[in-house]
């Protein structure tokens, strides 16, 4: 019987989705809620395994670990493919990746919450009112009147565009490919990143992770922005340098940042960004919702039933070659 690895699954919640019942019968499934940062360890554990389903790119599958899993025939992403494969390494060992709808909708409500959650204090109001206290300093500012800076205006953005008009505020964009009329078909105006990061008052990041974008935003675009201005992250963490930001919070150069995601994740224990009060965090809920899950992984299992039935899997990002 064929042997399915659900890996990286932190809180047990994909394993527990009732998609993986249509696999009765078909495969034997187990699922790990660690992840394994030693490549020999994660090679060891993979080892049995035909079809590997990762949880978002928790865990990385370049030609070295692909090299050490003889037995691997599939790899089933839940999302979109985001580069957590090696593709041409996986195609060069005959194995095929699949990768399902998106998780647009649910990354940009979540980004707005973090947004709102950011500037009216959510989070510290609801813990000062716990222990006793009612209504501390410093207090909330309106979003209305104000500059939303959208750094990559791609579906999320977009819809950022849609929300920061309909509150009121000025939409600034910019993006690796961006025009003028791109930006404006949004409802926006587009400009250079450093224009960006002056004149904005809530900055907004949603590029995807890439040689282009990796390191993007550094310690010189940080000093920028407004002592007023907040910063948002729900894209990937290495997007931002993140030392340099935990710098500009703690000296309270900006006023402070909302993030879903960091540079190393789950973000460890000591972490200097969680002494601080300026800022807002969550772990990596943007795509984490029932919806995007039963979409994610229901379409995964369409890939696996269709692999299994030798047929040609929907949504084959990479395959034999």
């Amino acid at each position: 019987m064929t042997r399915i690895a659900i890996i990286d699954d932190w809180g047990g919640m994909v394993s527990a989705l009732p998609v993986w019942k249509r696999l009765e019968g078909l495969a034997r499934i187990d699922a790990f809620r660690d992840t394994l940062a030693d490549e020999p360890a994660l090679a060891e554990r993979l080892a049995p395994y035909e079809i590997v389903v990762p949880t978002r790119e928790r865990t990385f599958f370049r030609a070295g670990l692909l090299a050490r899993l003889p037995a691997l025939r599939m790899i089933a992403i839940g999302g979109r493919w985001t580069g957590q494969v090696d593709l041409a390494a996986a195609a060069a060992r005959g194995v095929v990746v699949t990768d399902t709808e998106g998780s647009g909708v649910n990354a940009f409500e979540h980004t707005v919450a973090l947004m709102m959650a950011l500037v009216r204090r959510v989070p510290q109001e609801d813990r000062a009112l716990r222990e006793g206290r009612w209504q501390t300093a410093p207090i909330g500012v309106d979003m209305y009147g104000k500059t939303l800076g959208i750094i990559g205006l791609g579906r999320i953005g977009g819809k950022m565009a849609a929300f920061g008009r309909l509150v009121g505020m000025r939409v600034l964009a910019t993006g690796l490919t961006l025009t003028d009329e791109r930006a404006a078909a949004a409802g926006a105006t587009r400009v250079d990143l450093d224009t960006l990061l002056r004149e904005s008052d809530l900055v907004s990041v949603h590029y995807r992770l890439s040689d282009k974008t990796r390191g993007l935003i550094t310690a010189r675009h940080l000093a920028l922005m407004k002592p007023g201005a907040f910063l948002v992250n729900t894209a990937r963490g290495p997007i931002v340098d993140e030392a340099a930001l935990v710098d500009a919070l703690r000296a309270r150069r900006i006023a402070g940042a909302a993030l879903d995601v960091f540079d190393v994740e789950p973000l460890p224990k000591n972490h200097p960004l969680l002494s601080l009060d300026n800022v807002v965090l969550t772990p990596h809920l943007g795509f984490v919702t029932a919806e995007g899950y039963a979409i994610f992984f229901g379409q995964a299992t369409d890939s696996i039933v269709a692999y299994l039935d030798g047929k040609t899997p929907p949504r084959v990002v990479a395959a034999r070659g």
